[in-house]
């Protein structure tokens, strides 16, 4: 019998064409996918919980439904609380808006008529009829926007269905991707199936644990700064954290503007983005490092194209999953020696390799 060999360079075409083809697919199947990624990483969650309940002689079935119950019962009490933190601040913005705007016109003409001598024409304010025929404009889009929610209710309702039957099922998966490596030593292979749930595991839990640390700082340091809805802004810049580089900047964005329109000096934005700065700073030198540790072993350049891949493909939602991706994407890639080069590709650089070649080991 002959064999025939393929050279490397056909193989990175063949792997290339493939990865060409799940983006395609990706983008294609995005109203399932997206749902379907939340469910399995929130199920790897939920998988130590069920297992000790199994352990006691629970039925799967009845583990898994009662983890559901658990979940949908904290996420209900926290959509409650991001709902009524929201509607605190929109009635204030409402009530508010149009002094601030003007107080805020009218201080940005001063200054600029007193540096530079031109006259924006805000002398007496901001004219609220232009932000109103802005607002009516754009209620030609209010189906889109229905159509949206809806899509986003949708998408909800599916996950407690994907949850449950990946929960019962995980076995049978763990089983799929034994059989698809099955060249691999048995012991090995289980191993990385193990490792791949307690890294997507270890990451979303570290994960959490730096979003509620940071929000709870947030909050505190917008409290010093006298800063209204100090929580709110906070807490939503902790949670934006979980998406790499952009989040921290969208989440100081929003106090750094409202701090800027309600207070009558810059001390405030000033110090909302100095003090967003140098917590972000801590949270990437310290909390981080020390809390998720290497549990997502991406290099900077990876986790960075991942994140425009992400949104290019999912919007938000992608950027949000796909880290945990990459790391399972990365594990996967180790399991076999053809595809090793792209999970180094994904990893840290291995500056002791440069070092032996200098040496010529």
């Amino acid at each position: 019998m002959i064999i025939t060999r393929v050279p490397n360079y056909i193989k990175a075409v063949y792997i290339s064409l493939l990865i060409i083809i799940v983006v395609f697919v990706m983008v294609m199947g995005k109203n399932i996918f997206v749902p379907m990624l939340l469910s399995a990483y929130t199920a790897m969650l939920m998988t130590g919980f069920c297992n000790r309940l199994e352990a006691w002689n629970v039925p799967r079935s009845l583990a898994a439904a009662i983890a559901i119950l658990l979940f949908l019962g904290v996420l209900t009490g926290l959509v409650i609380l991001v709902v009524t933190q929201i509607q605190s601040f929109m009635a204030d913005v409402e009530a508010h808006a149009e002094a601030d705007l003007n107080r805020f016109a009218m201080r940005t003409n001063s200054w600029v008529k007193n540096t530079i001598g031109y006259d924006m024409g805000m002398a007496y304010g901001f004219k609220i009829e232009n932000v109103l025929a802005l607002i009516q404009s754009g209620r030609a889009n209010m189906s889109e926007l229905l159509k949206l929610t809806i899509n986003t209710a949708s998408n909800i309702l599916l996950l407690p269905v994907f949850i449950f039957f990946l929960l019962i099922y995980r076995d049978h998966f763990a089983q799929f991707i034994m059989r698809v490596f099955a060249k691999q030593k048995n012991k090995l292979l289980m191993e990385h199936v193990i490792s791949i749930r307690q890294i997507v595991h270890s990451y979303l839990i570290g994960a959490g644990k730096v979003m509620l640390i940071l929000g709870v700082v947030n909050s505190a340091v917008l409290l010093m700064l006298g800063i209204k809805h100090a929580i709110f802004f906070g807490m939503l810049a902790g949670l934006l954290n979980i998406i790499p580089y952009l989040g921290p900047l969208m989440g100081g964005i929003l106090p750094f503007l409202y701090a800027l329109l309600t207070k009558d000096s810059l001390f405030y934005p000033v110090a909302v983005a100095v003090s967003f700065t140098l917590i972000q700073f801590l949270e990437a030198t310290f909390l981080t490092p020390r809390i998720t540790g290497a549990n997502v072993s991406l290099n900077a350049f990876i986790t960075f194209l991942g994140l425009l891949v992400g949104g290019a493909i999912w919007g938000i939602p992608g950027m949000i999953l796909i880290i945990p991706t990459l790391a399972i994407l990365k594990k996967l890639f180790e399991l076999s020696p053809d595809t090793d080069p792209y999970a180094y590709l994904f990893g840290e650089e291995d500056t002791r390799w440069f070092k032996r070649r200098k040496r010529g080991d």
